[in-house]
């Protein structure tokens, strides 16, 4: 839910500060919950703002853009590595730990894909592998 406008706010605020009914009645007048109410007055009264907090951020990338560039050069060195050897290979030369499964998202946020060799019978093509 997004949060309430500074216009919204404000309004309550005027309303409270000239004592145009309690706040039950304030609440129901902007059609907005008690709470809301009383932790915006709370606010104004600690702070003397009545801007809404900042909200969420998000988790961090794992891998920085170096790290990233070295995924690329290991998977395109090394395009048969399953995603553990990947992994294997990145804690390696970097000292960074992380799980198949990130390294799962980070190859395809990349679009990189891991092409196996295809193996055929040893008795269609005599050296048993296909290029």
């Amino acid at each position: 839910m997004k949060p309430y406008s500074s216009d919204l706010r404000q309004k309550v605020i005027n309303a409270h500060n000239n004592q145009e009914g309690s706040q039950r009645q304030l609440a129901k007048r902007f059609s907005v919950s008690l709470s809301f109410v009383q932790s915006l007055l709370r606010r104004y009264r600690n702070s003397g703002t009545v801007e809404a907090k900042p909200r969420g951020g998000g988790q961090k990338p794992k891998l920085n853009h170096e790290q990233l560039a070295l995924v690329e050069l290991l998977v395109e060195s090394d395009n048969d590595a399953t995603l553990v050897e990947l992994c294997e290979q990145l804690e390696q030369k970097t000292q960074l730990k992380i799980s198949r499964s990130t390294m799962g998202r980070i190859t395809q946020k990349l679009n990189l894909t891991r092409k196996k060799k295809h193996c055929t019978p040893a008795k269609n093509i005599p050296n048993g592998c296909k290029n």
